[in-house]
């Protein structure tokens, strides 16, 4: 017979710094650690009743790797390089039918390198004015793509899948790699953050034919402490903003 147990986790709350790196690297573990024992709890429970497709549904649900080392080469010498992810359940803000699209898609959330909280999920007005749309960056099988979700109205509205993201760019992980530190191993360089009107504004004050201002956010696309470039949708495609050099 088996002994089933619950286990309860604290919650990261506002007074736990993500800006220390001790808490930072408990942080990362406990995500390891909840997505493992997430399955574990499935298969357990599986045990339990009879079911044909067992062994398939083991395989969708089972957790993404979250951290990820190795090499690749940089100008002729082999260079190491460390990726950490986050499991979708780490943003409890997603909507369920976002969640569950990514779970099935087998996503776990890539964090650049200067993460102190999790980051690449984010929620903003990108379709229109007042509109709740979804951007986030998914990795599945060493490819990390940039998603898009409308919000349910716009798509349908749009002719467009409800809950079908909009793939807006994807590149091997091993390709948004840069060095950091004295270590020299190579981090998780690709960050997105929405970008309001204002934000936008304020990075076109050097162009010498500043557009006017935008009515609905933009998305900013990231190297970190590199550059940024912004993703504008309008008139049903995306668009790159003109920024100064």
């Amino acid at each position: 017979m088996w002994a089933l147990h619950s286990v309860s986790f604290p919650e990261v709350s506002e007074h736990y710094s993500l800006n220390d790196p001790n808490n930072m690297d408990s942080f990362w573990k406990l995500a390891m650690i909840r997505s493992a024992l997430g399955n574990s709890e499935w298969w357990l429970s599986g045990l339990l009743c009879v079911c044909g497709s067992a062994t398939a549904q083991q395989q969708q649900l089972a957790p993404p790797q979250l951290t990820e080392s190795g090499r690749v080469v940089v100008a002729g010498r082999s260079t190491p390089y460390l990726i950490r992810r986050l499991p979708v359940s780490s943003f409890p803000e997603l909507p369920s039918g976002i969640e569950e699209v990514l779970n099935r898609r087998g996503c776990a959330i890539p964090q650049s390198y200067a993460a102190h909280h999790p980051e690449n999920v984010i929620h903003a007005s990108l379709a229109h004015a007042g509109s709740s749309d979804w951007a986030v960056l998914c990795s599945v099988d060493g490819t990390v793509s940039l998603l898009i979700f409308f919000d349910g109205a716009f798509a349908q509205s749009s002719g467009q899948s409800p809950g079908k993201p909009v793939v807006l760019a994807s590149a091997p992980e091993t390709q948004r790699l840069q060095p950091h530190d004295s270590s020299g191993v190579l981090g998780f360089n690709w960050g997105i953050d929405p970008a309001s009107p204002q934000q936008v504004h304020d990075a076109q004050i050097g162009l010498e034919h500043p557009p006017g201002r935008l009515d609905h956010d933009a998305l900013a696309d990231s190297v970190v402490e590199h550059r940024t470039i912004y993703h504008f949708y309008a008139k049903n495609a995306w668009n790159v903003l003109e920024m100064p050099q």
